[in-house]
């Protein structure tokens, strides 16, 4: 794997630098990215398609633009940029929250912050646990070596998000095969297949839902019954939600799992203070989210111009957000590239900010610090089972984790 040395060598572009990249080492910034790291806080980088827009690497600038609301999310509008081939054709369909500007947004958001809060996330943690435990338990029986994507970190967040949500977990590996060809399929044909299949899928569930005369406990009973019912959503909205609270809510979290894990494993001494200290885990949550930055390259149109550093963002202008260099600012995170369980990362922008700041954050953390501290405890002899550099990890155009994880202890 590519030492930090190589990735952060100074260097001046001759060009834009191409964005995305894959990563040489699948918790450190593409190799890439060098130049973007020393060119903070603004960026030109090129897109897959030629197009040039702007690349947010600085971390005061990225969370003075996440708030503000000169910037849209709606990819519908004129010269909203696509980072990759396979989006290109669903730029032209609305994504409930994620995809909304304000006032639509702010209606979206305050139907589902109720289900998303402190207090929710906590009242979660028991059934988080009992989860955990029977996955590990599995795992122990069964015996070493183990898969670890498979058989605990996709599982503990799909297992969690189906019962938020009163989604059937029996339907898991059709709705997780049609998130990985959502988020990785080949061609912009897969991606728009998957999302009609999703979308199939959910809209009989809200249909079925919406017969029922007495609603079950989830989330989408309640959007159903509440909210769809009264017209504050139609069908088509109820079902967009659906879709962005499934996938989002068990991609991102499982992928932090996976590749949380591994980096532990790759830092024995980081994984020995924690075992030592169970204290330091909610901190060490943080950290991880904050140099792995598994959701790297947040885009926005510009509606209005912009003044930026000494910059101009002109109207119409696409703007991404590389969260892996902008958590890797030097000058808000002393030894940005390395672990330090004792630094106050809770600022960083794994989470996005403003906004669009991440509804599931405080689940996140919940699932986090169970699934990470109950592994940690539960196998103190985990490792990996096969060398590191045989492990493969995602490409850099979606959501950062292992593909696979093959583990003994």
């Amino acid at each position: 794997m590519t030492e930090l040395t190589d990735i952060t060598e100074p260097a001046t572009p001759a060009a834009p630098v191409a964005f995305p990249q894959d990563r040489s080492c699948p918790y450190h910034p593409p190799t890439g990215y060098g130049p973007l790291r020393e060119a903070r806080p603004l960026s030109r980088v090129t897109l897959f398609d030629g197009r040039e827009v702007w690349a947010v690497t600085g971390h005061t600038a990225a969370r003075a633009l996440l708030a503000d609301p000169r910037l849209s999310s709606d990819r519908t509008r004129p010269g909203f940029p696509v980072p990759s081939a396979r989006f290109a054709g669903v730029r032209d369909r609305r994504v409930a929250l994620l995809g909304l500007d304000d006032p639509e947004h702010k209606v979206q958001r305050r139907m589902m912050i109720p289900s998303f809060t402190v207090k929710r996330a906590a009242a979660l943690r028991p059934g988080i646990q009992r989860i955990v435990d029977d996955l590990l338990d599995a795992m122990i029986e069964q015996g070493p070596p183990a898969e670890l994507v498979s058989a605990f970190a996709l599982p503990v967040p799909s297992m969690v998000i189906c019962g938020l949500l009163g989604v059937p977990y029996d339907d898991h590996e059709f709705f997780e095969a049609q998130s990985r060809r959502l988020l990785r399929g080949p061609t912009a044909e897969d991606t728009q297949a998957a999302r009609v299949e999703l979308e199939k899928y959910l809209g009989a569930l809200v249909d079925r839902k919406a017969a029922q005369s007495e609603p079950g406990d989830g989330v989408l009973d309640d959007l159903v019954h509440q909210q769809l019912s009264e017209g504050a959503l139609d069908r088509a909205e109820t079902v967009s939600l659906g879709l962005i609270l499934l996938v989002a809510g068990h991609e991102t979290t499982a992928n932090m799992i996976s590749l949380g894990t591994f980096t532990l494993l790759r830092h024995p001494e980081k994984l020995a203070e924690l075992r030592a200290d169970p204290s330091l885990l909610p901190g060490a949550v943080e950290e991880l989210m904050r140099m792995l930055s598994i959701a790297d390259g947040l885009v926005r149109v510009a509606l209005e111009d912009i003044e930026v550093e000494g910059e101009t963002i002109r109207a119409g202008e696409g703007v991404l957000f590389s969260t892996s260099v902008i958590n890797r600012d030097a000058a808000v995170y002393e030894d940005p590239d390395s672990l330090d369980w004792d630094r106050s990362a809770r600022h960083h922008v794994a989470f996005g900010f403003g906004i669009h700041q991440c509804l599931g954050q405080n689940l996140a953390r919940a699932e986090l610090e169970i699934a990470l501290g109950s592994l940690l405890t539960r196998l103190p002899g985990l490792r990996l089972a096969v060398p590191a550099e045989e492990i493969p990890f995602k490409p850099g155009d979606t959501i950062q984790g292992m593909l696979e994880l093959p583990v003994n202890w």
